[in-house]
């Protein structure tokens, strides 16, 4: 053997000893054929993306087959990458495969398998990769994402488990839902969760909006303020769900931030029921979202649906935003009413804006902390629409919560005891007065 050849050798030696392999395998109690279709279908991604990633999908084109591309917006500690990944491999109901073409890694190989089991499917994940850094990148690099890896598996598999489990439970036929407010953090979960379902979503939007690359469904255009909308793009529509408004805690309320409030929610509302009577066939559910905000601050007592509306402005909103729905009720369809309690995801909302503090270990109570807080995660406030798609029994008013509310000063113990970080600071009531207005008020108000 001459000198290249002994080179050539110990290169290829050097390869293989740092090509390093990851596997994960899960049970589930659907045929393979039935697993597979879940993936295939816009939203999969989505759906198994973990929440605490904060990974952006940048572009996609079509889903699992060959040929078909995503880029991914990816965070390696202060450092960000972009991630474009390519599929190949496509058998169907078996097995699909995806490879970086660019991104953190030296290279990166997933092969997706389906296998049927004594009734059962195992779904298999293998990957093949290569750190950065050859020797070196392997050393330190393969412990720190082979950690990642079973945390992103287990994620994976209980989310997959979930939809699969939701779905069967309400295993009806397959609509098609009209979803206003389709662009936010709610109304994206549920249009992917809806997808990989099987359900066809159409989703409201306005003329002048750009459509996140990874939205799912079809798109058409509206103007709730004028009127404007062309019926015949709908089609059939067996559902409306309307999660449309503005959020209200971007700024302080000022008049002109309560009217845009007002006209988000009760406006918007008034002309989707409407032309959920006009339709012909109409729908046979609208589910309108409304919020725990309906109640007011009650202190200690405990509020089912039959509780009587609060005061102040929150409460005025939602009876408004809630009785805009008569036109629907009066042509006979059957109207929910989710009251929504705060939803918990590290993606958006409160909890997105408390944990920056918290992991810095500067978090705490709000006020005095004794207020209750009625709280619900994002995948089940999913759930609880799906349902309500199906269930007669839901009808009207719903606590979108869960069955134990905790008090604020218990719910940040356990956020420090989670995060391994102290939470002795405090935040006055004053301070939230004086920096929020009357929407501090909000922040320190009692609903259990």
């Amino acid at each position: 053997m001459d000198a290249n050849d002994q080179a050539a050798g110990d290169q290829g030696l050097g390869d293989v000893r740092l090509d390093l392999t990851f596997g994960a395998e899960t049970r589930l109690p659907y045929e393979p054929a039935h697993v597979f279709a879940w993936h295939e279908r816009p939203g999969a991604l989505a759906r198994l993306m973990p929440p605490w990633e904060a990974a952006e999908v940048l572009s996609q084109q079509g889903t699992i087959h060959d040929g078909d591309v995503t880029t991914l917006r990816v965070h390696g500690g202060p450092l960000r990458f972009e991630w474009l990944a390519r599929h190949f491999g496509f058998e169907q109901g078996v097995c699909f495969k995806d490879e970086q073409v660019h991104g953190p890694f030296a290279a990166w190989t997933h092969e997706h398998r389906f296998v049927a089991a004594d009734g059962l499917t195992r779904a298999i994940d293998q990957i093949t990769y290569r750190v950065p850094g050859g020797s070196l990148g392997e050393a330190f690099g393969r412990a720190s994402v082979e950690k990642k890896l079973h945390r992103l598996f287990a994620h994976r598999y209980a989310a997959l488990a979930g939809d699969l489990s939701r779905h069967a439970a309400y295993a009806g036929p397959r609509l098609r839902v009209l979803v206003a407010g389709a662009s936010g953090l709610v109304g994206r979960a549920l249009c992917a969760f809806l997808s990989t379902g099987g359900h066809e979503v159409v989703r409201l939007v306005r003329a002048s909006s750009r459509a996140a690359p990874d939205a799912v469904g079809e798109a058409v255009a509206w103007d709730p303020y004028t009127g404007s909308i062309n019926v015949n793009e709908l089609g059939r529509i067996d559902a409306v769900v309307n999660l449309a408004g503005e959020n209200v805690a971007d700024g302080r309320w000022t008049p002109d931030r309560k009217g845009k409030l007002q006209a988000s929610r009760v406006e918007v509302t008034k002309f989707l029921a409407g032309l959920a009577a006009q339709l012909s066939p109409r729908p046979t559910v609208f589910i309108n979202a409304s919020a725990m905000g309906v109640y007011g601050e009650r202190g200690d007592q405990a509020l089912d649906e039959t509780a009587s509306r609060g005061e102040g402005f929150l409460a005025d909103l939602c009876e408004a935003w809630e009785g805009a729905t008569q036109a629907a009720s009066l042509a006979g369809i059957r109207v929910v009413l989710p009251r929504i309690s705060l939803v918990l995801t590290p993606q958006e909302g409160l909890l997105a804006k408390m944990l920056p503090a918290f992991r810095a270990g500067v978090g705490g109570r709000l006020g005095t902390g004794k207020q209750w807080m009625s709280w619900i995660a994002l995948d089940d406030l999913v759930g609880l629409i799906h349902q309500a798609l199906y269930d007669e029994r839901c009808e009207g008013p719903l606590n979108a919560c869960t069955p134990e509310p905790l008090r604020n000063s218990v719910f940040t113990q356990k956020m420090g005891k989670i995060l391994g970080r102290p939470t002795f600071l405090p935040v006055p009531t004053l301070a939230l007065k004086l920096a929020l207005g009357e929407m501090g008020q909000v922040a320190t108000s009692s609903t259990k």
